[in-house]
C-alpha cells in the first residue's frame, strides 16, 4: 500500500466515541489544532447501550464536565426526551439527574458542535499504526497509507479493540452494533510494549414499542419542573416521554435456568471480565436465586422510533431462548423484539500505565481515554475524554497540565483510582468510591470547576461573569444569615410550628434557625427578606452550605491532612528495589505505578503504612538511589 502525507496537526483524537468528541473539544477550545479520525462519521456519540446518561456518581460527572468547559451536558439538554432527579427524599450529596436520551438527535447534535468548532477537523478513516520514534509517539497511519503528523495522539477507541461480539454459541469479529472492529491498531499497541486485559460487555433485545401491552407496566414519567445538566442552559423540553416497568416471572427464571448450558458466560465461551455491579440476567437469576422477581425497564430510544431500550434484561442467551425470555415478562407477551442482545469481548489497557494526565508512561506524549482505559459507561468515557484533551493540549502547547483531586471532582476520583489501584472488571463510578461526596455534589459542581474552566479558555468572558456573580451572591447572602437576628414574634413562631419544629425561646440568628433540619431557606427569608431576591441556585446553595456547615468543615480537614500528603513529592525514577524494609508486594506496586506522591502510593493496593513510614524516612534522608529512564 502506498503512502502518502495526509496532514500535520497539534493534536490527534483516534476514536469519536463519547471520550474521543470531549477530548477533541477540549483540545480545540484551548487553541491546539486538532483532528478527529473515526471508522465512521455517523456513529460520533453513539451510544451502543443504554439510552440514557447520568444517575447516580455519573450525573455528577455530566455537571463537572460542563463546568470545566465540555460538551455532553449541553447536548443532552437539547436531545433528551425524559429528565429526572433521583433521590430527592435524600441528602444533598446524593442526588442525581438522569436524562433519557433520543440516541440519534443526541448523535446528530454532538456531530453539530464538532463540525462548528474551531481548530477542529473531522476525518473519517481506519487508524492501523502509531509513528513512534525514540518512545514517542509522532503522529499515525491508517488502513489506505494516509501519514498523519501530530506532536500529540489520544487513543479513545472504547470497545473496539480486537472487539468481538457474542450470541448464544456464535462468536464473530466487531465492534460494537455490527461495525468494524479494530484489530490492526490493537495489534500495533502491543507491539509497542502497551500491556492489555480482556474486558467483557453486554447489552439487552430492543423490542417494537408498538407491541407492548402498557396496561401491564408501571409508568415512570419525567420530572414536571424544568432540569438540565449544563449552566448555560435556559430552554428546557418540557414534552417528554415515559418510561414503563415491570418485572420478571418465575417462568423467565424458569427459561434462564433450562438454558444455563447455551450461555457463553457458563459455557466457558466467554473469556473476558464483566461488570460485577451490571449483571447480564443470567448471572441475576444465578446470584440471587433467593429473589422472585427482577425490575425490567422499559425505555424508549427516541421520538422517532418505536425501538425501546429493555433495561435489566441484557444477556447473550440464543437469540431463541431471548425470544421466550421477552415473552414472560408480563406486558412483552406479544412483544416484537427487533434487536437480539449481545455480549462483546475488547481490549483495555491496564490503567496503572498511565500518568494521572492520563499520558503513558511507555510513550510519551500519547494518551488513552475511555473505555479503552478499563472504564465502563458514557459518562466515565466523557470524562476521561475532557481531561485527556485538556493535558494534551497543555502538552503541545506549553502550558501546565491539569489533574483534578480526589477532593476536586468525581473525575479526580475516578482517573485517581484507575491510575493508582487499576480494575480488574469494567470500572464504574460509584458514590461510595468517592471520601469526599459531601463536597462532591450535583449542586456545586460550577463552584468547583468554572475557575479551571476559564483559565483554560473553555468557559466564555460571559459565563464565567455569571458565575462570578453567582458566588458573590451566595458568599453574601451566607454573611447576611449570619448577621441578621430573628426574635420570637407570632409570626415566626407559627412558621416553625407548621414545620413542626420547636418554637424560639429568644432571638436566634438566621442561620442557626436555618440550621434545624424542618427550617428551610425560602420560610426564612420570609421573615427577614433579602434587599433583592435570589434566584433559586442561589438560594439552594445558601441552605445546602449553611445546614450542612459543619459537616462541609469537618471533609475540608480531612481534605487539608492529605493535602500535606500530596504535596510530599516523591523523587522521579526512584528505585523501590533499593529501600531496606518494604515489603516484596508494595516494591513491586510501587515500581509498577510509580507514584508521584506520598498520597498517591499509600492509596495503591498492597502498600500498607508501615511501607510509607519506611518511604517517608528514605525520602527525607535524602539519598535517593534512582533507575535509569
Amino acid at each position: 500500500m502506498p503512502q502518502f502525507e495526509a496532514g500535520t496537526f497539534d493534536c490527534i483524537v483516534i476514536g469519536a466515541g463519547h471520550a474521543g468528541v470531549e477530548a477533541a473539544i477540549a483540545s480545540a477550545k484551548m487553541g491546539a489544532s486538532t483532528l478527529v479520525l473515526t471508522m465512521n462519521l455517523d456513529m460520533i456519540a453513539f451510544m451502543p447501550c443504554n439510552p440514557s446518561l447520568g444517575g447516580p456518581a455519573k450525573g455528577i460527572v455530566v455537571r463537572e464536565i460542563d463546568a470545566l468547559g465540555g460538551a455532553m451536558g449541553k447536548v443532552i439538554d437539547k436531545t433528551h426526551i425524559q429528565m429526572r432527579m433521583l433521590n430527592t427524599g435524600k441528602g444533598p450529596a446524593v442526588r442525581a439527574l438522569r436524562a433519557q436520551a433520543d440516541k440519534v438527535l443526541y448523535q446528530q447534535e454532538m456531530k453539530r458542535v464538532l463540525e462548528e468548532q474551531e481548530n477542529l477537523s473531522l476525518h473519517q478513516g481506519v487508524v492501523e499504526e502509531l509513528i513512534v520514534e525514540d518512545g514517542e509517539v509522532k503522529g499515525l497511519i491508517t488502513q489506505i497509507g494516509a501519514i498523519y503528523r501530530a506532536k500529540a495522539v489520544i487513543i479513545t477507541t472504547g470497545t473496539f479493540l480486537r472487539g468481538e461480539v457474542i450470541i448464544g454459541d456464535l462468536k464473530y469479529s466487531s465492534g460494537p452494533n455490527n461495525q468494524m472492529p479494530a484489530i490492526k491498531l490493537a495489534e500495533n499497541l502491543q507491539e509497542l510494549g502497551l500491556e492489555t486485559i480482556r474486558f467483557k460487555t453486554g447489552t439487552p433485545p430492543r423490542i417494537n414499542g408498538n407491541t407492548i401491552d402498557y396496561s401491564k407496566t408501571e409508568i415512570q414519567p419525567g420530572d414536571e419542573e424544568p432540569r438540565a445538566f449544563s449552566y448555560e442552559t435556559t430552554e428546557f423540553i418540557m414534552d417528554q416521554l415515559p418510561c414503563w416497568l415491570t418485572y420478571t416471572t418465575p417462568t423467565t427464571h424458569e427459561i434462564i435456568n433450562e438454558n444455563l448450558h447455551l450461555s457463553p458466560m457458563y459455557s466457558g465461551m466467554i473469556k473476558g471480565k464483566g461488570p460485577s455491579y451490571c449483571p447480564s440476567i443470567e448471572d441475576k437469576i444465578v446470584r440471587f436465586a433467593d429473589k422472585s422477581r427482577h425490575q425490567i425497564f422499559l425505555e424508549p430510544e427516541g421520538r422517532n422510533t418505536k425501538e425501546y431500550y429493555v433495561q435489566g434484561l441484557s444477556t447473550s442467551l440464543p437469540e431463541h431462548v431471548q425470544r421466550r425470555l421477552i415473552e414472560s415478562v408480563p406486558g412483552l407477551e406479544k412483544a416484537e423484539m427487533m434487536r437480539a442482545g449481545y455480549a462483546i469481548e475488547y481490549d483495555s489497557i491496564i490503567p496503572t500505565q498511565l500518568w494521572p494526565t492520563l499520558e503513558t508512561k511507555k510513550i510519551k506524549n500519547l494518551y488513552t481515554a475511555g473505555q479503552i482505559n478499563g472504564t465502563s459507561g458514557y459518562e466515565e468515557a466523557a470524562a476521561q475524554g475532557i481531561m485527556a484533551g485538556i493535558n494534551a493540549a497543555s502538552n503541545v502547547l506549553g502550558k501546565e497540565e491539569v489533574i483534578l483531586g480526589r477532593a476536586d471532582a468525581y473525575i479526580g476520583v475516578l482517573i485517581d483510582d484507575l491510575v493508582t489501584k487499576g480494575t480488574s472488571e469494567p470500572y464504574r463510578l460509584l458514590t461510595s468510591r468517592a471520601e469526599y461526596r459531601l463536597l462532591l455534589r450535583h449542586d456545586n459542581a460550577d463552584l468547583r470547576l468554572t475557575e479551571i474552566g476559564y483559565k483554560l479558555g473553555m468557559i466564555s468572558e460571559e459565563r464565567y461573569e455569571k458565575f462570578l456573580i453567582k458566588k458573590q451572591q451566595i458568599e453574601e447572602e451566607i454573611e447576611r444569615l449570619r448577621k441578621v437576628t430573628i426574635k420570637p414574634s407570632e409570626a415566626v413562631q407559627e412558621i416553625i410550628k407548621d414545620s413542626g419544629g420547636t418554637e424560639l425561646r429568644e432571638p436566634m440568628k438566621a442561620a442557626d434557625l436555618l440550621k434545624r433540619p424542618e427550617m428551610k431557606y425560602n420560610q426564612i427569608i420570609t421573615v427577614v427578606p433579602p434587599e433583592e431576591k435570589k434566584s433559586e441556585e442561589v438560594a439552594e446553595q445558601v441552605e445546602i452550605f449553611i445546614k450542612y456547615e459543619g459537616y462541609i468543615e469537618k471533609s475540608m480537614q480531612q481534605v487539608e491532612r492529605m493535602k500535606k500528603m500530596e504535596n510530599k513529592r516523591i523523587p522521579e525514577n526512584i528505585d523501590y528495589n533499593a529501600i531496606t524494609g518494604i515489603a516484596k508486594e508494595a516494591k513491586a506496586n510501587l515500581t509498577a505505578v510509580r507514584p508521584l506522591s506520598i498520597a498517591q502510593a499509600s492509596r495503591i493496593s498492597g502498600v500498607n503504612p508501615a511501607d510509607i513510614s519506611i518511604l517517608l524516612v528514605y525520602i527525607e534522608q535524602g539519598k535517593i538511589a534512582k533507575i535509569s529512564g
